[in-house]
């Protein structure tokens, strides 16, 4: 733990204190920040950015207001306490506003056990930056052809520490650094359109990004395959959502297991916990203690210790993301209000021997905008893929729509593969749906 910060965190919840605050959470972050981008040949972007920041919340008379701060030198910070304190008086109590009881407080898994620092980072210089984007946009320039209009790759990376300390006796420090590497390219197409393709990848550790040549591979792969891309007939068809796009559909399920929907009675799951939200196949694992995961954490905002759970089991929905305040408000007990890792086992096969037994199936790849509504579940985004032919990819497709609802999609879910994305948040493999309506010509 930094001391210097964690002194800062220590003395500025004194310092609150006797101004006359009932109960006092302090939070210091600090990080760093660093993007090379280039595009055709050449160095586009370099940017490094570091930051400092001060929150705190703190209760005054079943007051509870929150507030920040960059300019950390002791006089402004001085006049930034006494005014948040002096705002506070002004506002209506709110009793459910109040820091969470003690016991709930602490650390889920141990800092080793995230493993959420590459000691590799401290020794990642400007010129070790600059080169791996060199090599990536080598990578990608080596595999273009006579369609070939532009190609952008980026090579970035961060680190960050944060403390925090309560006037209730919790302190507690984590820190992480990561690291991500994207590439895309433009082709000419015979109608005179300009498809694109991306990749994108992120990591804890550097030496858990894919090699440089699959994320040049892939970037071209996407292009090539939007190339002659466009609608065919609406209809309901077997849906494959990609395992790297799956994040979008599984989204839907978020707003409306939140507490804050759920209090404001803008749920479509409302009522729904301890009952079939969708099929056997569907199960959903928050997990924040899992190892270099991007979204592990050792506690929630609440300062809750952080613990796997089970959102949905089977189809049957087990939990919602209650924070302190929203479980007070709803007379429920708190869960966290937070997610983490979104885990969905995976099957044993792979999605290409599913989509064999389908005449004609449609292969998510990509999402293009839409909407979706937490009170009725109601969605429809437009989508990129390809056709799929008894498994077999053909005729590329863009300008359709997919359109459903949260509480019936997931019912028309029959199968996941076997290939996990593990480069996000949100670990899924590809999932396979029936009679999923698509809007085309």
């Amino acid at each position: 733990m930094n001391d210097a910060i964690l002194d800062l965190a220590e003395r500025v919840v004194g310092k609150v204190l006797e101004l006359g605050a009932d109960e006092v959470s302090v939070g210091v972050s600090e990080g760093s920040h660093t993007d090379i981008t280039r595009r055709d040949g050449k160095v586009e972007q370099a940017s490094e950015s570091s930051t400092r920041r001060l929150g705190l919340s703190l209760l005054l008379d079943d007051k509870w207001s929150t507030h920040s701060s960059s300019d950390l030198r002791p006089e402004a910070l001085d006049h930034f306490l006494e005014r948040a304190v002096a705002a506070t008086r002004f506002l209506e109590p709110d009793a459910a506003r109040r820091l969470p009881p003690a016991d709930l407080c602490g650390r889920g898994a141990s800092e080793a056990s995230l493993d959420h620092f590459d000691p590799a980072w401290k020794a990642f210089t400007p010129a070790d930056r600059a080169t791996l984007a060199q090599q990536l946009e080598d990578a990608v320039l080596a595999r273009r052809d006579d369609d070939f209009i532009s190609a952008t790759v980026s090579a970035s990376d961060g680190w960050g520490r944060h403390v925090q300390v309560t006037s209730h006796g919790f302190a507690d420090a984590t820190e992480g650094a990561w690291y991500a590497l994207s590439a895309g390219l433009t082709l000419s197409d015979a109608d005179g359109r300009r498809p694109e393709g991306h990749a994108s990848y992120a990591a804890r550790y550097r030496t858990d990004l894919p090699d440089i040549g699959r994320i040049a591979d892939e970037a071209v792969e996407r292009a090539q395959e939007a190339k002659g891309a466009g609608p065919i007939a609406s209809g309901k068809y077997p849906m494959l959502l990609l395992n790297r796009v799956a994040g979008r559909i599984l989204g839907t399920l978020s707003g409306p297991l939140s507490g804050y929907n759920l209090h404001h009675g803008q749920s479509c799951l409302a009522g729904k916990r301890g009952l079939r939200i969708g099929s056997d196949v569907l199960t959903i694992l928050d997990d924040p203690t899992i190892p270099r995961g991007l979204a592990s954490t050792p506690w929630d905002g609440d300062l809750m210790a952080a613990v796997p759970r089970t959102v949905v089991e089977g189809g049957v929905l087990q939990t919602y993301y209650l924070s302190t305040y929203y479980a007070r408000k709803l007379e429920e007990q708190p869960t966290t209000g937070e997610r983490t890792n979104w885990i969905v086992p995976p099957g044993v096969r792979s999605w290409s021997e599913i989509a064999s037994a389908f005449p004609r199936a449609i292969l998510v790849t990509g999402f293009l905008g839409g909407n979706h509504n937490a009170l009725t579940g109601d969605f429809s985004f437009g989508i990129r893929g390809r056709l799929l032919e008894h498994g077999v990819p053909t005729t590329p497709l863009s300008e359709m729509n997919v359109a459903g609802n949260t509480l019936q999609i997931f019912h028309q879910l029959v199968e996941a593969a076997d290939d996990p994305w593990t480069y996000s948040a949100t670990v899924a493999p590809t999932l396979v749906f029936e009679d999923v309506q698509f809007s085309g010509t």
